[in-house]
């Protein structure tokens, strides 16, 4: 009965591939608080998002152009081709993992002239082979189960990844999309304050030819005219730069790429109410969190993984063909040959090498948790920064927006009493640059709530869900 030990190793084989190596995976635990401490009360609850392949969250800024951009970057930015094609690599590997379950198969055919000695006559002839070989290792101890893990949780994670880039470009095309249009408008003030300048210069020099100004008026208005083209050359400087990282986003190289002004009579851009939500929404829509938890579950699994190599390997095997002295009689009855078998290895002493391997292992997983949970609460850190900016940025936006109708009502007093001549030039420029001061700051602190407002869209994942390949 040759084939009754093949048989009990089968059954047990079945028997044991219940069992695996390693412990379970369990999510690490982590005190999520109730609520965002700079949470003012203003902000809603989040509420059910659309899934990461169709959600558009810039469209609340409501400009047609930033829309076509970010479909621009979604089709040709390099960065998430990268990205996409590490978690194509990444789900090839896991698929290769899972070939570890199944037997492999071959063929064989040999032509071979031998010469062979027995009972002291030698013969030389020709042998012709055709046959089949399967081999298979049951994952008695779970090992290749745990790689399987190991390999999906590293595949998850890389989708993960995948949406970390993608919404890293989405939110740097927004921010340097938005500043641009900031420095447009601070352009447009400067274009209207160099006007105002101009015809200031226009009055003093008037005044000086008349004889009732004085020759350092003049040259107080010269140097005021020149030090505001001077900043507005400065602002075209910050615009080309943000001009040219535009263009690499969207794929394009910067001299294939123009953003035309915008009217000055445009207006402002929105600036979207984004929902906070709550803080445990932060574990399910941030992809580096998901990411970082499906690593750490991909780092448990190779745990098992180690820990099986203290179990013996059971190999089974099985051949058939024909071996024959002449390609007539290949096929032949007595031609035909076969084989079954079974072994069973193990190693005895490896001078604590596996022990090693599975300290490594539980080492390599200690280090993902703690990365986990510094991500988690770094993410924290970054939402309650972006909604104390906003809130606080918006009362200093109010401020400066009284500090603006006060400066221009004092630059317009101080220009009507020089007209008039009851006051000096100094009082002019003094009160026009503080009216100027004021308007830039006013815009620039739109310009620091709108990338704010991007930020907390970045640190609340933008809506994306968990371990979502797209």
């Amino acid at each position: 009965m040759p084939l009754r030990p093949c048989l009990v190793a089968l059954a047990a084989a079945a028997l044991l591939t219940g069992c695996a190596a390693g412990p379970d995976y369990v999510r690490p635990a982590l005190a999520v608080p109730a609520a965002f401490k700079e949470d003012a009360g203003g902000w809603r609850a989040a509420q059910p998002r659309t899934p990461a392949s169709g959600l558009a969250w810039w469209k609340a800024y409501g400009d047609a152009t930033l829309d076509a951009l970010q479909g621009d970057a979604q089709a040709a930015n390099q960065t998430l081709r990268q990205a996409e094609a590490a978690y194509r690599q990444a789900r090839a590997l896991a698929d290769a993992d899972r070939a570890g379950l199944f037997p492999s198969l071959g063929v064989n055919a040999g032509v071979a002239r031998a010469q062979t000695n027995t009972t002291g006559k030698t013969k030389v002839a020709d042998v012709d082979t055709l046959g089949l070989a399967a081999s298979w290792e049951p994952d008695l101890w779970g090992s290749v189960r745990r790689t399987i893990e190991s390999g999906d949780a590293a595949a998850q994670a890389s989708a993960d990844d995948l949406a970390a880039a993608r919404l890293s470009i989405q939110t740097t095309l927004a921010q340097d999309y938005l500043q641009l249009r900031v420095a447009d408008q601070q352009r447009d003030l400067y274009d209207a304050t160099i006007a105002a300048y101009e015809r200031a210069l226009k009055l003093t020099r008037a005044q000086h030819d008349a004889g009732v100004a004085l020759r350092s008026d003049v040259a107080l208005a010269e140097s005021q005219l020149a030090q505001a083209q001077a900043a507005s050359v400065d602002l075209e400087a910050t615009r080309t730069q943000l001009e040219h990282a535009i263009a690499v986003l969207t794929g394009r190289a910067p001299a294939q790429f123009t953003l035309a002004r915008l009217p000055a009579d445009t207006g402002v851009l929105q600036l979207p109410q984004v929902p906070a939500g709550l803080p445990s929404d932060l574990l399910e829509h941030r992809p580096d969190i998901a990411a970082a938890e499906r690593r750490a579950a991909a780092a448990n699994a190779s745990i098992g993984v180690a820990k099986a190599a203290y179990f013996p390997q059971l190999t089974l095997s099985a051949s058939g063909g024909f071996d024959a002295a002449a390609l007539g009689s290949l096929f032949d009855t007595p031609a035909r040959v076969w084989a079954l078998g079974a072994a069973l290895a193990g190693t005895l002493f490896d001078g604590g090498l596996r022990g090693a391997h599975v300290a490594q292992a539980q080492a390599a997983y200690d280090v993902t948790v703690a990365q986990y949970k510094q991500t988690v609460l770094g993410a924290f850190q970054q939402v309650e920064d972006q909604l104390a900016s906003l809130r606080l940025l918006a009362r200093e936006a109010d401020l400066q927006a009284q500090a603006v109708r006060s400066s221009q009502q004092a630059e317009q007093l101080a220009l009507a009493q020089y007209r008039a001549g009851t006051g000096s030039y100094l009082s002019v420029v003094t009160a026009q640059t503080l009216s100027l001061t004021s308007q830039r700051t006013a815009v620039q602190l739109r310009g620091r709530l709108l990338a704010a407002s991007v930020a907390l869209v970045a640190a609340t994942g933008g809506g994306w869900s968990a371990a979502q390949p797209q």
